[in-house]
């Protein structure tokens, strides 16, 4: 199928998301939509997908004027959209959530839609447990899952946003495979987008969009210095490293063990200094998300001590972790961060209103515009949070961490942000370093850890198995230890 983008406009109140769009993406090929957060690429891409309606101009598809505006309207015409939080049932099996929304719905058997699964897994290389609940799946294999119903539904056209982001080096390989092949069938897939390495290895053209506008359209094989010059006109210089001197110790881990994720956590043991910034490495599922959740108070450990300077927080809330100056920001910004249908002026009285009955909303809201100016948010004090781009999602959940936490804990911290914003995010953050803040961070990019953290704890396996500085190792010793080959 053939898609035209013919001057297309959204706007949101004074705001405006898309000015005058245009360019035409061909079947069989793999389209990446590249941009900077808050560029309009998000927008635009849930206007095809029928999430949301245009203000102006007009989408054609094979020559053909198309109004639509509901995602099932988008799927009638067969259009089907990969956000980065896969939209599925996670107390459901991976068969249960492979049946629904199937044209014939529970009619069949569910020996035919087993075998209708794995005939579509074993098409594209996937390999789903149908009787795993989807809730004990890693991000990439739900994704895959998402990908397989809408293939069952007869989709010819795959939206993918930022499709490799907190999926392992494993499951980006498979995953790859699998596009190059459906666009191979005729296919037309767009890719949104920020890792230049990845649309390199997958794309074939790219539209770059910036300040809501086309800033370009390239063919491969694409000129990195020339893609981000459209994007943010120069490239960004990576963040420094912060130099504040390192203080006594504030938070210990000793022999803690727990479940959680793919392998929980066993017997670990480390400790963090006031001022330290360690990033914690590994596949996903190896034991950071465990880590940073027994951190925050979020799980209880099965067994070992877990201190905060002196005190032993074990079977404690965590609003007493909180209490206590343990900040944590999730990953998934929508499910865990933040709260959806709430304006941006409602978070920040929920998050420091000191709980009277009465909320002063005049000084709510100006104290709302004054972060939103501050931590350069693209939405008003009235915004509903989940209006916003991922990226501006991440500068709400960073504008609601109190001035001074002990301890900030962060989940995948970049994910889905541009260059400029996560140099941005990063000075921020060192900020807070600077003031005596001790920062641990996970994140599936080893350039950024060895760029920002002090340290860095390896983890395979529900093991920590390296502890290093980041200026006595590199990424083939880090490498290694991921793969368990310490």
């Amino acid at each position: 199928m053939v898609i035209e983008f013919q001057d297309i406009h959204k706007h949101y109140g004074a705001s405006v998301a898309n000015r005058g769009i245009s360019f035409r993406v061909e079947p069989g090929r793999i389209h990446g939509i590249l941009g900077e957060n808050g560029a309009g690429k998000s927008t635009l891409m849930k206007i095809l997908s029928g999430y949301t309606v245009k203000t102006s101009g007009r989408i054609l598809f094979d020559g053909r004027p198309v109004e639509y505006g509901t995602p099932a309207a988008a799927l009638d015409l067969g259009i089907g959209m990969l956000y980065q939080e896969p939209l599925d049932f996670l107390p459901l099996t991976v068969l249960e959530n492979f049946m629904l929304g199937q044209a014939s719905g529970f009619l069949q058997s569910r020996a035919y839609y087993e075998r209708k699964l794995e005939e579509w897994c074993r098409q594209l290389g996937f390999q789903l447990n149908p009787g795993l609940p989807v809730g004990k799946l890693t991000l990439g294999e739900r994704q895959q899952l998402e990908l397989l119903r809408f293939l069952t539904l007869g989709v010819d056209v795959l939206i993918l946003d930022e499709p490799t982001t907190g999926i392992s080096p494993v499951q980006k390989e498979v995953l790859f495979e699998a596009l190059k092949r459906l666009a191979s069938q005729g296919k037309t897939l767009l890719i949104v987008s920020h890792k230049l390495e990845d649309v390199e290895a997958l794309c074939d053209r790219v539209t770059v969009l910036c300040d809501g506008a086309v800033a370009g359209n390239l063919d491969a094989p694409f000129d990195t210095e020339q893609v981000l010059g459209m994007m943010f006109g120069t490239p960004p210089a990576p963040p420094p490293r912060c130099t504040a001197s390192l203080g006594s110790t504030v938070l210990s881990f000793e022999e803690v063990s727990a479940t959680g994720g793919r392998a929980g956590l066993t017997r670990g043991s480390a400790s963090f200094r006031r001022g330290e910034v360690v990033g914690l490495a590994g596949l996903e599922g190896s034991g950071q998300g465990p880590f940073l959740r027994l951190a925050a108070g979020l799980e209880e450990p099965l067994g070992g001590l877990i201190r905060l300077g002196e005190r032993v927080m074990n079977g404690l809330d965590p609003l007493e972790f909180r209490r206590s100056g343990v900040t944590f920001l999730p990953t998934a910004r929508l499910e865990e961060g933040l709260v959806p249908g709430l304006t941006l002026s409602e978070h920040f009285a929920l998050a420091f209103h000191d709980r009277t009955f009465v909320i002063p909303w005049n000084e709510v809201t100006s104290w709302t515009e004054k972060r939103i100016d501050r931590f350069r948010i693209r939405g008003r004090a009235d915004s509903p949070v989940e209006s916003l781009s991922g990226g501006n999602q991440q500068r709400i959940l960073l504008s609601l961490v109190p001035e001074a936490p002990i301890v900030l804990l962060l989940e995948q911290p970049t994910r889905g942000l541009d260059l400029e914003s996560a140099r941005w995010f990063w000075q921020q953050l060192q900020g807070l370093c600077a003031n005596g803040t001790t920062i641990l961070f996970s994140s599936a990019e080893l350039d950024e850890i060895l760029r920002v953290s002090h340290r860095v704890l390896v983890f395979y396996n529900g093991s920590i198995v390296l502890n290093v500085k980041t200026d006595e190792t590199d990424f083939n010793q880090l490498g290694r230890a991921i793969a368990g080959k310490v």
